[in-house]
């Protein structure tokens, strides 16, 4: 019910989050998760980029996140600029199982620091948590790593669903929600118009 707000109080907040992280992680299967509950054994890679919505409700504002799920092969990766340009957010996604998609995701996270909006909240998520006795990231290693650059951090598990909607709602508490980055803003009126082109061919790229 707190979607609920007769009385007017509370406001809605539009963020850009972009996923990024090496092909196969699972960032569309997290994606699925937090946005349709939903998760699939085989998901089909993405091709360019897909586009969804979601709310989250804190205590006196609505969050809405327009997330774009940017394609792991490298052949994607000159594109994932025109994603992240403008995002408030981004969930730099990594494989627990799997040593260089750790790897790729500090590769991520420095041209994020060095490209993306100086303000960007950055998250790293190292999922498949429930294959965690195939572990090849330790818990620790990564933990260390995303102190030192002062990134939102949990091992998630889209199978399982473990820590999916914590992440999103730990960038929802994390980002200012002051008028000036509400979706009002000329900058992010700039950034939206800027990728309306894109989205419909992302759309179409289930």
């Amino acid at each position: 019910g707190t979607a609920q707000r007769p009385n007017g109080q509370g406001k809605i907040c539009q963020f850009k989050l972009v996923l990024l992280g090496e092909s196969a992680v699972g960032k569309s299967s997290l994606v699925l998760r937090f946005v349709k509950g939903q998760f699939h054994e085989y998901q089909e890679s993405t091709i360019g980029a897909a586009f969804l919505t979601q709310t989250v409700c804190l205590d006196d504002t609505t969050v809405k996140f327009e997330i774009w799920d940017t394609a792991g092969q490298e052949r994607y990766h000159s594109l994932a600029p025109m994603y992240y340009r403008g995002a408030q957010a981004a969930i730099v996604v990594y494989d627990i199982t799997n040593q260089d998609t750790f790897g790729r995701a500090k590769t991520w996270v420095k041209e994020l620091q060095r490209q993306a909006s100086p303000n960007i909240v950055i998250a790293l998520a190292g999922n498949k948590a429930d294959l965690a006795n195939k572990r090849m990231v330790e818990y620790e290693e990564a933990q260390t790593y995303a102190e030192e650059n002062s990134l939102l951090f949990m091992e998630t598990s889209a199978k399982t669903a473990m820590n999916v909607n914590d992440i999103f709602l730990a960038i929802a508490k994390k980002l200012p929600k002051s008028d000036s980055t509400a979706s009002g803003s000329p900058r992010g009126d700039v950034s939206l118009s800027n990728n309306q082109p894109a989205q419909g061919t992302a759309g179409c790229c289930k």
